[in-house]
C-alpha cells in the first residue's frame, strides 16, 4: 500500500495527528522505502500531499535524522518553493539533519538565511537553530558566530530571549562580550516582564 494513503489529507483529516503517528511508525520500522516515497512526492501536483509529506519527513528527522539526512538536496531545493508551508517545512527538516550534514548546510547558509528572511517565524526559529548548531563546530565558528549574533540582535522580542539562551553555550570569550552588549542594548526596549527576567538572568551569567 502506498504510504500516501496514510497521510492526513488522504484520510480526510485537517489535523496533523495522522502525520505524526505515521512518522513514529516509519521510525520504528526503519522504513527507508516510505521515506523515499515521501521525498518523491514533495513536488506532487496536489497542494496537500507535499505539505503532509514534508511534515512526516521532518517529524522523522526529530527522532531519527539519519533516515532523512541523505535527502538534503531535496530539502535545499524546496527553499525556492512558492508555498510558505514548504519553505519552513524544508528549514525544519534541514535543522533536524544539520549535525549529519554540517558542511552541506554551511555551504548553503546564504540560501537558508534568505529563505528564513522571507518566510515565517517558524522558519526563523529553525534558521537560528541551524546557526547555533553550526557554531558548535570550530571549523565554522568564525563565519557563523557573527551571523548568529546579528540574527539574535534583530530578532523580535518574542523570539529574542530564546535565540539568545540557545546560543549561550556556543559563545567563546570574545562573543560572550558581544552578546552581553546585545542584551544590554535590547533590555531597555523590552516590554514583556517574563522576557525581561530571562534577559537579566543571562546578563548575570555573563557578568
Amino acid at each position: 500500500m502506498s504510504i500516501l494513503n496514510q497521510l492526513a489529507c488522504a484520510l480526510g483529516r485537517r489535523d496533523e495527528i495522522p502525520n505524526v503517528e505515521l512518522a513514529k511508525k516509519i521510525v520504528k520500522a526503519n522504513d527507508v522505502s516510505a521515506i523515499k516515497e515521501l521525498v518523491q512526492n514533495l513536488n506532487n501536483k496536489s497542494k496537500d500531499i507535499p505539505a503532509d509529506c514534508i511534515k512526516v519527513l521532518y517529524e522523522v528527522g526529530y527522532h531519527k535524522p539519519e533516515l532523512i539526512a541523505k535527502y538534503y538536496k531535496d530539502f535545499l531545493f524546496l527553499l525556492n518553493h512558492k508555498n510558505n508551508r514548504m519553505l519552513w517545512g524544508a528549514l525544519t527538516a534541514l535543522s533536524a539533519i544539520v549535525k549529519n550534514n554540517p558542511k552541506v548546510i554551511f555551504d548553503n547558509l546564504s540560501a537558508i538565511l534568505e529563505c528564513a528572511d522571507k518566510s515565517s517565524v517558524i522558519a526563523k526559529d529553525h534558521a537560528a537553530k541551524i546557526l547555533t548548531t553550526l557554531s558548535e563546530d570550530k571549523k565554522y565558528q568564525n563565519v557563523t558566530l557573527p551571523i548568529l549574533i546579528d540574527f539574535i540582535n534583530v530578532s523580535p522580542e518574542n523570539q529574542f530571549p530564546t535565540y539568545a539562551e540557545n546560543a549561550m553555550h556556543v559563545l567563546d570569550k570574545q562573543y560572550k562580550v558581544v552578546m552581553k552588549q546585545v542584551l544590554e542594548t535590547r533590555l531597555p526596549k523590552m516590554k514583556t516582564p517574563t522576557k525581561i527576567k530571562r534577559v537579566e538572568k543571562m546578563l548575570k551569567k555573563l557578568s
